[in-house]
C-alpha cells in the first residue's frame, strides 16, 4: 500500500476495547511505547483486527494535536 502520509508507525495489537460505535485500538510501536487509535467497531471487524496482528499506525501530521 502506498500512501502520502509520512509518519507511518510499525507495530503488534497489543489490545481492543471495542464498544458499540467506536474502538480503543492499543498498538506497541517497540520501546516501551504505545499508541493508540480510536477507531469505528465496524472497521476493526471489516479489518478483522486482533491482538497480535502487525499493523501500521498511519499518522496525518495535519491532525496530531499537543497540548500542555
Amino acid at each position: 500500500m502506498n500512501l502520502s502520509a509520512r509518519n507511518q508507525l510499525k507495530g503488534t495489537i497489543v489490545g481492543i476495547d471495542k464498544g458499540p460505535v467506536s474502538a480503543k485500538v492499543k498498538i506497541d510501536i517497540g520501546g516501551g511505547v504505545t499508541v493508540t487509535s480510536s477507531i469505528t467497531t465496524e472497521s476493526v471487524d471489516e479489518l478483522g483486527l486482533a491482538a497480535g496482528d502487525s499493523v501500521v499506525a498511519i499518522i496525518k501530521s495535519s491532525d496530531v494535536m499537543i497540548g500542555k
